[in-house]
């Protein structure tokens, strides 16, 4: 699946749509500043998938966040060898969606 831009996340969100949001940064950045969603860092994604204590539906899409895009990016590889089918990457984080909104 095609990852998402900044842009489209925005609109996204404007929409009320119900999305499945998963951040990945740590838990002080997520406190920091977040969009919501559920909060797992990437170090602990691993664990919450062999523990089979992932809420999202693995049919469903899912957007994964983070700062900058990367830490997401790889989040994302590891949910499709997990077998999650639908897994889009914020490209350029929440760094870019704050550019985004702030225009």
């Amino acid at each position: 699946m095609e990852d998402i831009t900044a842009d489209e996340f925005a609109k996204l969100v404007a929409s009320k749509k119900d999305i499945q949001l998963l951040d990945v940064r740590e838990e002080l950045e997520f406190h920091t500043y977040n969009v919501g969603g559920l909060n797992i860092p990437l170090g602990k994604i691993n664990h919450v998938l062999e523990e089979e204590e992932f809420i999202f539906d693995i049919n469903e899409e899912i957007i994964v966040i983070c700062q900058r895009g990367l830490r997401s990016k790889t989040a994302k590889t590891i949910l499709i060898n997990a077998g999650y089918k639908n897994v889009r990457n914020l490209i350029g984080g929440l760094l870019k969606l704050q550019r985004v909104i702030s225009k």
